[in-house]
């Protein structure tokens, strides 16, 4: 149990409800934006003195009662339930640990031949990828192992900055990191993903900052606007899949309207991929 992970957390989610969309008054001189803690325990069911003693991480364990109860009670969506239960010790299902990507899965991303497709962990280390995917992400075969980490590639980039300014690059951004929250509490003894956190805390405000607003969410499907030197512009519709029988990966394909100038542009880069 991550005591002062939980207890954050339901800080984080309590203040976010408004009273108004759980069918209690407003009124006028309220200090926190959200919920009050009493408004918690009264929703959940429990004490306000078990709840006071869970936010400020000194709480006993909770039982899957008592979770489910709090995440009623604070409109948690189903990966922020997920991930709550995470954090208090308690498995919605059994874990299963990463570990390299099943034939099955390293058969298909060769066979897509014009859509780039890659795997991704639980921490956003790429492990593997097919040959679209490399020229379109920057030749993914030469780069170190160690650099293959979306996360690093997003808040280690010089152009930062200028990225979080742009809409659509700040949005995935954030998800990355909510999505790398949840893994961290689905997976809160694996070393490389703590190690992987506690590097982008020391090293980027701006991570940190995304960190501490405690946003949960399992990446799924979301569109892309890559600009490549040789193709051009590419609007692609990444989704993200999960590998079959291995929930700590998943499979991120790449894929374009059939007919469209992105469409026409993902062929251009192939062909050029093949007669280098």
């Amino acid at each position: 149990m991550k005591r002062d992970e939980l207890a954050g957390f339901l800080r984080s989610r309590r203040e976010r409800v408004r009273p108004h969309e759980v069918g209690l008054p407003g009124g006028e001189r309220r200090r926190t934006p959200g919920l009050r803690r009493q408004e918690v325990a009264q929703l959940a069911g429990m004490s306000i003195d078990y709840y006071i003693r869970l936010e400020q991480a000194r709480g006993p364990h909770p039982s899957r009662q008592v979770l489910n109860a709090l995440a009623r009670a604070l409109m948690l969506t189903t990966d922020e339930r997920a991930h709550l239960f995470h954090l208090a010790g308690q498995e919605l299902e059994p874990a299963r640990r990463r570990g390299d990507v099943p034939p099955g899965t390293m058969h298909l991303i060769a066979f897509l031949e014009e859509v780039p497709a890659y795997v991704l962990d639980a921490k956003y280390d790429i492990l593997a990828w097919n040959p679209l995917a490399s020229a379109l992400m920057g030749d993914l075969d030469s780069q170190p192992v160690e650099d293959l980490n979306v996360i690093r590639w997003v808040f280690r980039s010089p152009d930062l900055a200028e990225h979080l300014g742009d809409e659509e690059k700040s949005r995935f951004a954030r998800a990355s990191v909510a999505d790398l929250r949840w893994a961290a509490g689905r997976y809160p003894d694996d070393a490389d993903i703590q190690a992987l956190v506690a590097e982008m805390l020391a090293l980027s405000p701006e991570f940190a900052r995304l960190w501490a607003m405690h946003e949960v969410e399992v990446r799924r499907e979301q569109r892309k606007r890559v600009t490549h030197p040789v193709a051009g512009v590419i609007d692609a519709i990444c989704q993200v899949l999960p590998v079959p029988d291995r929930e700590d990966l998943r499979l991120v394909l790449y894929t374009t309207e059939p007919g469209s100038p992105s469409h026409r542009a993902l062929r251009r880069l192939r062909e050029a991929t093949l007669s280098s």
